[in-house]
């Protein structure tokens, strides 16, 4: 009995050291699983990529600031004004904050438009700009409202996307740079969805203006290139997603 009972002692032992060195590793291999998951990949500044065509523009992606990027039209998007939001723990921090780079370029007056009401930034609201020479490259810059971001739907962007083709078509460009800017604002809002709603709406708005010029009640010089820019975490899955979509076009 004694002999008996030291062996199903160490039998046990034996079993209890299997159960738990299979646990360290179940930890640590979750461990490891979890920070690649949550670790962004970051994608160096400057790389651009042609994500597809349709209606033959060419749809680019771009990790750029819209302070930093040199465009005939530069259209950034911005929340109905809140005390310090672009500074806030939600908001991007400052190193990779594009709307706060444009407002710093500009000597404040991004914020100073939106505390003092003169620029609400309600929902479609526009205002072109031409910036100061030597304060960023963009020759024009259009500020979209996006009204209160409580509100905020990713379907909004669809109309953005629709806004700032018309007002590239107005203007007479060949090429413009768009900007959500909605993590810069302090939006957690899904990445791949809001790039899809802005390029449908700008091809939607695009082929509206192409119609009319045949109904010859209009006319528009023709557009060759459309960039969106990204931050180093969002320029792979927003563009994945701009090519799934335009594949679905062809």
């Amino acid at each position: 009995m004694t002999k008996l009972f030291i062996t199903a002692g160490k039998t046990m032992q034996q079993n209890f050291r299997v159960a738990l060195s299979s646990l360290l590793i179940l930890v640590a291999v979750s461990a490891g699983v979890s920070a690649q998951t949550v670790k962004p990949q970051l994608t160096a500044v400057g790389t651009t990529a042609i994500l597809g065509k349709a209606d033959g523009i060419a749809i680019e992606g771009k990790v750029q600031s819209p302070s930093g990027q040199a465009t005939p039209l530069q259209v950034i998007c911005i929340f109905e004004y809140e005390e310090g939001d672009l500074t806030s723990p939600q908001a991007l921090p400052a190193a990779a904050n594009g709307l706060l780079h444009v407002d710093e370029a500009l000597k404040g007056l991004i914020t100073d438009l939106r505390k003092s009401g003169k620029f609400l930034g309600h929902r479609l609201e526009t205002m072109l700009l031409t910036p100061p020479k030597g304060s960023m490259p963009a020759q024009k810059l259009l500020l979209v409202g996006l009204g209160n971001r409580k509100d905020f739907t990713p379907d909004l962007m669809t109309d953005v996307g629709r806004v700032g083709m018309r007002e590239a078509l107005r203007l007479g460009v060949s090429s413009y740079s768009h900007a959500s800017d909605l993590k810069d604002g302090g939006i957690d809002s899904p990445t791949g969805t809001v790039a899809v709603n802005v390029v449908k709406g700008a091809l939607d708005a695009y082929e509206t203006e192409v119609y009319l010029a045949k109904k010859k009640v209009s006319t528009h010089k023709p557009l060759t290139k459309v960039t969106l820019l990204a931050g180093q975490a969002f320029f792979t899955p927003s563009g994945d997603a701009i090519k799934a979509y335009l594949l679905t076009r062809k």
